[in-house]
């Protein structure tokens, strides 16, 4: 038998999220199909890559070293199918400002592919808050930006669009509500909550808040993802974070599960953005033709 790219993506997909229900919504297909593929993987393989447990699928140690493999596979599939095509030739300065959360958990790869798509262009990155980032595009000392553009409000900016990362509700294992037919925010409210301050996440968590008659019982603000993720797997309280920043596990190895919420809770988006009325330079025109590229976005 042979390996099919499916296979991997339903591995990948089920390692990520620990659960083949949660895979088979993320992937818009049955549980069946998902359970199929990994037992045909595993016998393909000849190892076990996952542990059944009550609450989820936990990776073997071969699972583990599978995954990194799976990756790698991926990886080179897409840049395959996404041939880039804008010139290689492409050479120059390009200075990118980029928020705490873009730089940390969607950025590398993608400044990895680039460099290795424009070997001539020098790419200068920067991490900066949304303010300075503002200014910084307004008078000229980067060239472009990649933040969460669903904080811009800035008329003389351009924003685009790239990403729109769901935001769910994070839970220790075995927390009640992994059992509740439905979770919304009225039910979040009775939990103690961690709430995540760096790049303005608690003025956003806030915003949709607001909009009902339920407020969170904050009992710890922190600027660490990190420690979220600690005090979550740990059981000292719940957190409503987007998809991108999500990881089954903890530091510790503890599991960290994550729950669809019954409530309109917005995407965390992910994009572009830079002065409006110049013209793109050579380098800004290949940056922005490679996430258009990468996610499937229409020209403009």
């Amino acid at each position: 038998m042979t390996i099919s790219l499916r296979q991997i993506r339903y591995f990948v997909a089920t390692a990520e999220l620990g659960q083949i229900s949660q895979a088979a919504v993320d992937l818009s297909i049955s549980q069946s199909a998902v359970t199929t593929a990994i037992k045909e993987l595993e016998r393909t393989v000849g190892v076990g890559l996952f542990l059944r447990t009550p609450h989820g699928m936990d990776l073997t140690p071969a699972g583990r070293q599978f995954l990194s493999h799976a990756y790698e596979i991926l990886k080179k599939v897409d840049e395959a199918v996404h041939l880039n095509a804008v010139s290689s030739e492409i050479e120059g300065t390009l200075t990118v400002a980029a928020t705490y959360t873009v730089i940390g958990y969607f950025l590398p790869l993608h400044i990895e592919r680039l460099r290795r798509l424009f070997p001539k262009l020098d790419i200068q990155l920067f991490e900066l808050n949304r303010e300075s980032i503002e200014e910084g595009l307004l008078s000229n000392r980067y060239d472009m930006s990649v933040l969460l553009t669903s904080n811009i409000l800035n008329p003389a900016l351009v924003t685009e669009k790239v990403l729109s990362s769901t935001r769910r509700l994070w839970l220790p294992a075995q927390h009640p509500l992994l059992q509740a037919e439905t979770v919304g925010l009225k039910e979040i409210a009775e939990e103690p909550y961690i709430m995540l301050t760096v790049d303005e996440a608690a003025h956003s968590a806030l915003k949709y808040w607001s909009t009902t008659p339920y407020q969170p019982r904050v009992i710890l603000r922190t600027s660490s993802v990190e420690a979220v993720r600690s005090l979550v797997a740990n059981g000292q309280g719940v957190a409503i974070l987007s998809d991108m920043v999500h990881r089954p596990w903890s530091l510790e190895g503890r599991r960290i599960e994550t729950v669809n919420i019954s409530d309109a809770v917005p995407a965390m988006d992910v994009g572009l953005a830079w002065r409006r009325n110049i013209e793109l330079s050579p380098p800004m025109l290949a940056f922005r033709s490679y996430f258009q590229q990468a996610f499937h976005l229409p020209e403009r």
